[in-house]
């Protein structure tokens, strides 16, 4: 059942040094609040679509940035930023267009980092 994947990523991924320190600021939370969760859903595929989809991406590694909009500071805290980590955490091959079922499953496990996020404050 993909819930429990994602519980399961997430909860590895709280344990990592490097992605446990990222969290969505009051200014994030905020414009999640004024666009709505599902604008902030929207964004999110077009910002896979662009960035992580393509079979080829000249700026691999460097193309998610460290802020911005709270997509982007999900995708570095659910290790799905870049190809390479997007192969390290979630076994997604590089060198492929994503498919359907993987761009959902990315967004999936970006709008439920957003959510806890949310929630815990």
């Amino acid at each position: 059942m993909q819930d429990i994947r994602i519980e399961n990523i997430l909860n590895r991924l709280s344990k990592s040094n490097f992605r446990s320190k990222f969290h969505l600021k009051q200014k994030d939370k905020d414009y999640i609040k004024e666009k709505g969760v599902d604008k902030i859903r929207e964004h999110a595929y077009d910002f896979i679509n662009k960035r992580l989809a393509p079979e080829d991406i000249p700026n691999d590694g460097k193309q998610t940035p460290m802020r911005g909009h709270p997509v982007f500071i999900a995708q570095h805290a659910t290790a799905t930023c870049c190809r390479g980590c997007l192969y390290k955490w979630h076994k997604i091959q590089k060198g492929i267009e994503l498919n359907e079922e993987q761009k959902d499953y990315i967004i999936n496990v970006i709008m439920s980092w957003i959510d806890r996020e949310i929630k815990n404050s």
